[in-house]
């Protein structure tokens, strides 16, 4: 017979286990891979999310953005019936035009809500070559606009392009890449600062030479907000400032002396009506006709050719004129639940890259759409900045509908929303039922 291998035959003892049967976990097993992987959290994170259950997008985030958009289609159509009637004897032109940019950007929307995110950070370099490559390429091409902007690129029976709307999203691919790489290095001016930079500064000097200036404000905006959030240094940033200061006196110098124009008829918007300063003050107009409760939608006289081209950067005045405050301030909250539902987004997302990601398009939408009411208002100098989802134009909406799609790809892998309320029901419940039983036990009995 097989003897059997108990006791003392000559079993010898497991590895792990100690001669009292006890299990002798390893001293520093668990620490090496602690330490392993806590060393690649921030950069891994984004090629094991992919491996998460895809989930449904954020609906109140996706309501909100339909909202913004049907009601910007309808005040372009309010707005630039009559521009559209005096250049082409149709009012619906510019409306259809826009119409169909939104459905296709609707389409692209769609998609883009179904490529993995992880798919950016992976490409994020090939990302910014390409769109800096697009940029430089509109500098080819000669200004129709006869002010010396080289901003588009024309595309035949298609339209033209403008590659800066695609830049601004490169930049916040390659700076939430840099910031999931050097996360716990961001304090530092090697890490924090340097890098990206050295990715900045190309791009804004492509766009300068398109003479976008208002492009370039927006980018440094978007940008010094995300390293913010990162955790760079304050003073590091603010010591910046004195060099943007100097990069303007420089672009003065190279002729770009409109900029000093700018600001000498933002501080005095009625020194020049009849030139200069005729935009913003048929702004203040509308804005000031309409009231608290506007003058009915459609109804705007200010768009009969007294604001220069109402359905792009000027807009929102048509809107305080038509809708009057109370519109206004509903559209204002809209954005503000736009931004709010996107903080809440990034603050759940899987990674770090993601999350800047959401933090960087949310910044995008939201500087955009707090300049743009500033200018309208004369609370800064113009600037061409659109308004989202209102001001008409096909790359914009394009664009900014794609980035939409791209943040509810990042809402599918985001964790649910947990109420920081605490309930007492649950675990009061379960204490209940533990004790019941523990009542009717046997041993009690």
């Amino acid at each position: 017979m097989t003897p059997t291998r108990t006791g003392s035959t000559g079993r010898r003892p497991a590895a792990g286990r100690n001669t009292s049967g006890r299990t002798r976990r390893p001293s520093t097993g668990k620490n090496t891979r602690s330490s392993r992987s806590m060393r690649s959290q921030i950069s891994q994170k984004p090629t094991r999310a992919k491996k998460a259950k895809l989930g449904r997008i954020d609906i109140s985030f996706f309501f909100l953005v339909i909202a913004l958009v049907t009601i910007g289609l309808i005040m372009v159509f309010s707005a630039s019936y009559a521009t559209s009637l005096y250049e082409n004897d149709s009012g619906l032109t510019l409306v259809r035009k826009q119409t169909m940019f939104v459905i296709m950007g609707l389409v692209v929307m769609y998609l883009l809500s179904y490529i993995p995110y992880q798919l950016y950070f992976r490409l994020y370099k090939l990302v910014y070559l390409v769109c800096l490559a697009l940029t430089a390429l509109a500098l080819l091409f000669e200004d129709e606009s006869g002010r010396g902007a080289r901003r588009w690129i024309r595309l035949g029976p298609l339209g033209t392009f403008q590659p800066s709307e695609l830049m601004k999203f490169g930049l916040i691919i390659v700076f939430a890449a840099l910031i999931s790489i050097n996360y716990r290095q961001m304090h530092t001016l090697k890490k924090g600062i340097l890098p990206f930079f050295g990715y900045l500064i190309p791009v804004l000097g492509v766009i300068a030479l398109q003479r976008h200036m208002s492009c370039i404000m927006l980018m440094v905006l978007i940008c010094g907000a995300m390293m913010f959030i990162a955790g760079s240094k304050v003073y590091y940033l603010l010591a910046l400032a004195p060099l943007g200061l100097l990069g303007l006196v420089v672009l003065q110098f190279m002729g770009f002396d409109y900029i000093g124009t700018r600001i000498d008829s933002w501080l005095d918007p009625f020194s020049d009506i009849t030139n200069s300063t005729w935009q913003v003050v048929q702004s203040i107009y509308a804005i000031g006709s309409g009231g608290l409760f506007g003058v009915g939608l459609g109804n705007s006289t200010q768009k009969f050719l007294w604001v220069s081209e109402p359905q792009n950067d000027f807009i929102f005045a048509i809107v305080c004129e038509e809708l009057g405050l109370i519109g206004a301030l509903a559209i204002i909250l809209l954005f503000i639940l736009f931004v709010a539902s996107g903080f809440s987004i990034a603050m759940r997302a899987p990674d770090k890259f993601s999350s800047m990601v959401v933090f960087g398009v949310v910044f995008q939408f939201g500087i955009q759409a707090l300049l743009n009411i500033a200018v309208v208002s004369n609370a800064m100098p113009t600037t061409g900045i659109s308004l989202p989802f209102f001001s008409a134009g096909g790359s914009a909406t394009l664009m900014q509908l794609a980035q939409i799609g791209v943040v509810l790809n990042i809402s599918r892998y985001c964790r649910p929303a947990v109420s920081r309320k605490k309930d007492p029901e649950k675990p009061d419940g379960k204490k209940e039922e533990q004790s019941s039983i523990k009542i009717i036990s046997t041993r009690d009995l």
